[in-house]
């Protein structure tokens, strides 16, 4: 199964019973904290800014990481465009690393929805630098599509869940401040990011003028994001969330969902980044395959085969087994710990994988 698959609808196929589901943290399921809120939830009509579940959720998220507003998105992918959408005008031109969820997950919405072309960079393990971006800045020239936006993704999907830290990202703030330039961080994972660095996600976000981050990955809610700014950013977010088709009516049962999270769940990722941790060293000692160890900084792990081809073969094979996994491109594999996996299942996981390659 392709990395797209797992980011999106989790499965294309029923559920592989006792399997051990390693192909992304969107495969959690609510717990059951979050599924009594969700029944007991407080409900109005969100597109009349009625629905006081919902509020609340905005307004926790917004204290939560020291903004003005919020906005509840049903997609982190939703929340991506429209923080796209508002920073920019048709014609021009977004900074992005050459890996990140805007260029390769979204649907060329960059382009589609916003007129706006990806300017890539290559960073080193996704993480990118003030040093490279201020080269990719366009020059102030008529004939030349000018720079409407610098975005930054932390932690990196792609590149293995790597972390950017806090003074690099300081850099980019100051240095996009001086350039007049926004900037907005792709979070989905941030509360990862957060825990890997012991910094708050106010304080590891602060600098930027938009932030999305997702509910629905290690943090086990069923659906939605959030999009955090200025009160007024937030106001022109919703016009165009509702151009996309994401104004929700009586959705407090799922923003019951997102606030049991936020108040429940992120404080115990350290053990999804253990589980990850001890996944990537018992890999390392396989014959047959690599793992970049100091790319597993959070819960994401990366291996590739050594033969140079065969992921989906070898990813077909563990399903066989048990084991749930995604290819990421030829050679390539990720698993992905999460609250639906504990250590002992991540054991045998490991296991199951150099039994197969020992074959």
């Amino acid at each position: 199964m392709s990395i797209e698959t797992a980011e999106t609808t989790a499965t294309t196929s029923p559920k592989a019973v006792g399997a051990i589901d390693l192909r992304s943290d969107t495969v959690t399921r609510p717990t059951p904290a979050m599924r009594a809120a969700m029944a007991a939830a407080e409900v109005g009509d969100d597109v009349y800014g009625e629905d006081p579940t919902v509020n609340r959720l905005e307004q926790r998220a917004a204290e939560i990481f020291e903004r003005e507003a919020a906005v509840f998105v049903p997609t982190g992918t939703m929340g991506n465009q429209v923080a796209i959408r508002l920073h920019t005008q048709h014609g021009q031109e977004v900074i992005c690393e050459a890996r990140s969820h805007v260029v390769e997950w979204e649907m060329a919405m960059i382009s589609a929805f916003s007129g706006c072309m990806p300017r890539t960079i290559v960073g080193t393990r996704g993480v990118l630098t003030w040093k490279q971006i201020q080269a990719a800045i366009a020059p102030g020239l008529y004939y030349r599509a000018q720079t409407g936006l610098i975005t930054v993704e932390n932690t990196h999907n792609m590149a293995g869940g790597t972390v950017t830290p806090l003074p690099v990202l300081e850099e980019i703030w100051a240095g996009a401040k001086d350039a007049g330039l926004p900037t907005h961080l792709d979070g989905a994972r941030i509360f990862n990011a957060a825990t890997y660095l012991h910094v708050g996600v106010a304080e590891l976000t602060r600098g930027f003028d938009t932030v999305m981050f997702c509910l629905s990955k290690g943090l086990c809610a069923p659906v939605g994001s959030m999009l955090v700014g200025s009160q007024k950013l937030m106001h022109r977010a919703r016009i165009i969330r509702k151009s996309l088709g994401g104004g929700m009516r009586q959705v407090g049962v799922l923003a019951a969902a997102g606030l049991t999270a936020l108040e429940t769940m992120t404080t115990r990722l350290e053990e999804d980044h253990r589980n990850a941790r001890l996944l990537a060293e018992s890999l390392a000692r396989i014959p047959g395959l690599t793992v970049d160890l100091e790319s597993v900084q959070t819960n994401i792990v990366r291996f590739q085969l050594a033969a140079g081809k065969g992921a989906p073969e070898f990813v077909a094979k563990l399903k066989r087994r048990g084991i749930l996994a995604g290819s990421t491109g030829p050679d390539a594999i990720r698993l992905v710990t999460h609250h639906d996996v504990d250590r002992s299942q991540c054991e045998l996981a490991a296991a199951q994988i150099a039994e197969e390659l020992s074959q």
